[in-house]
């Protein structure tokens, strides 16, 4: 059975925005060949399959947010990694789906701007799982869901 791993960039005010990958090189970022030559999966229920692919390599339109497919689709490719999609990250964290949360804290404050968890989303209690300091300042913090 598969896993499912959440990882999010954000800012010391919780402030959460996603790189734009698909127009960027290794120039731009060392990461970027991973994310754009990966296989994505992608949870629309407005975007189809060829705009999906048209705008980023690899990708397959899984459809609307549907707990069950997005577990099945862990199951046959052995692990999911989700990245960006706050909104789809609290569905699935509130339904249970996700196995680890790997959150990026950069040292900056934006002020303003979407949020993982914003006002009123419901409570729930996390388990560490790891935590590093890396030399730019950016705290890694790892958890998994209280059982």
């Amino acid at each position: 059975m598969g896993e499912i791993h959440v990882h999010a960039f954000m800012s010391l005010d919780g402030v959460v925005d996603t790189p734009a990958w698909s127009t960027r090189s290794a120039d731009d970022d060392p990461g970027a060949p991973f994310f754009n030559d990966s296989t994505k999966f992608v949870v629309s229920s407005t975007l189809g399959i060829v705009e999906a692919n048209t705008a980023w390599a690899n990708s397959t339109v899984l459809g609307a947010y549907d707990p069950a497919t997005i577990r099945r689709a862990a199951d046959e490719v052995g692990n999911l990694y989700v990245s960006g999609s706050a909104t789809l990250v609290r569905a699935m964290l509130a339904d249970g789906l996700v196995d680890e949360l790997h959150l990026c804290v950069f040292p900056t404050v934006r002020g303003g701007g979407p949020r993982l968890f914003p006002e009123g989303v419901d409570a729930f209690d996390l388990e560490r799982s790891a935590a590093d300091v890396y030399d730019n300042g950016v705290l890694y913090l790892g958890y998994r869901p209280g059982r």
